[in-house]
């Protein structure tokens, strides 16, 4: 078994490897001529533009490992079944179950892959992608669906910042303070803020508005300290959608918004997600293993191939409708990740248990 499983490991590997390329080579492909159609309205040169479609392979390949792993796995199956060699390893007494836990302990290398590269190299290359196209077209972060920016709740004060520079550098800084019973106490306008240490801000170019009991007071300060919750790392996270994080960001940042009572269930879902990803490539292998029960006669490689995409294509699209729906109908973040990998996992379940019967 030690023989097969090394065998049957390699096949995987390679064809899983082979579709894996060719995946990325296509969407590789359309996002660069994306890039180059910023090239010719002049936002940056060439050079820029290939840097930045090669900064989104991470991410690309994280996105479509599941689907590689399953169309790998099912052209791996049907050159065993085509060339007979699944009928002698059924012959030689190689039991189902045997073969799924061969699947399965494969799919565990492939799942600690794509975690590593979820983990660590996707998130580092789309901020580095993002920091770069920020520097190039000297533009600021969209950093809200609200004209006025991003606010933020920090203690007993509520914080605007217009606009955020790829360094982190704030601009157009509104603070509002208010005391115990909810009562403005002052309103400070800065130009722009930089952060020192330690939780600590410069705000430069400040307009500082106190209201007291009877009267207000207006001072300007050309420069003054800022103790807040914000910080760099958790700014970096208005960078990237919350899909492209990093597991450790994402549960930072829901701390952050739990911390401050704020609606936190698209970065939850978006945290679990990430959690149960890795379990969804195993899954997608163990789906594979009903196809190599197909007679060759009732369809080709080609239809294998094609049935994979689909199948692909159906857990990305539902992953998605999931994730959306979960925020829309207020669902448990775990329910809304975890729902599509377990129907997968049924409908695999259950074509193996109708193939075992016949």
């Amino acid at each position: 078994m030690r023989i097969l499983r090394r065998y049957l490991t390699r096949q995987i590997v390679a064809s899983v490897v082979l579709v894996l390329i060719g995946l990325l080579m296509l969407f590789s492909f359309f996002d660069l001529i994306q890039q180059l159609e910023d090239v010719a309205k002049g936002r940056y040169p060439l050079m820029p533009a290939l840097v930045l479609a090669g900064l989104e392979l991470p991410g690309r390949l994280y996105e479509l490992f599941p689907v590689a792993v399953l169309i790998g796995t099912m052209f791996a199956l049907a050159q065993l079944v085509l060339h007979s060699e699944y009928a002698v390893m059924r012959t030689a007494g190689v039991s189902i179950q045997a073969l799924a836990r061969t699947l399965v302990m494969i799919g565990l290398g492939f799942a600690a892959v794509a975690f590593v590269v979820g983990e660590f190299v996707a998130p580092w290359s789309e901020e580095a992608g993002q920091r770069l196209k920020l520097r190039q077209t000297d533009a600021d972060v969209a950093v809200s669906a609200f004209r006025s920016g991003i606010w933020v709740k920090d203690a007993g004060s509520f914080v605007n910042v217009g606009r955020i520079l790829h360094d982190t550098t704030l601009q157009e800084i509104k603070i509002y303070e208010f005391d115990e019973d909810y009562r403005l106490r002052s309103i400070s306008l800065a130009h722009a803020g930089k952060y020192v240490r330690d939780n600590e801000w410069q705000l430069q170019d400040v307009m500082l508005t106190r209201f007291q009991d009877d009267e207000t007071s207006v001072e300007h300060l050309a420069q003054t300290p800022w103790h807040s919750v914000l910080t760099p790392r958790i700014l970096n996270v208005l960078l990237l959608p919350p899909d492209k994080m990093s597991l450790w960001t994402l549960f930072s940042y829901v701390q952050h918004l739990r911390e401050n009572k704020q609606y936190s269930g698209r970065y939850e879902i978006a945290l679990w997600n990430k959690i149960i990803y890795p379990l969804a490539v195993v899954v997608m292998m163990f789906l594979a293993l009903p196809f190599a029960y197909m007679n060759v006669r009732e369809g080709g490689v080609s239809t294998r191939i094609f049935a994979g995409i689909m199948l692909g294509l159906g857990f990305h699209l539902l992953s998605r409708l999931f994730g959306h729906a979960g925020m829309l109908a207020g669902w448990p973040p775990l329910l809304a990740a975890i729902a599509p990998t377990a129907l997968f996992l049924t409908l695999a379940l259950t074509l193996i248990y109708r193939l075992e019967r016949r």
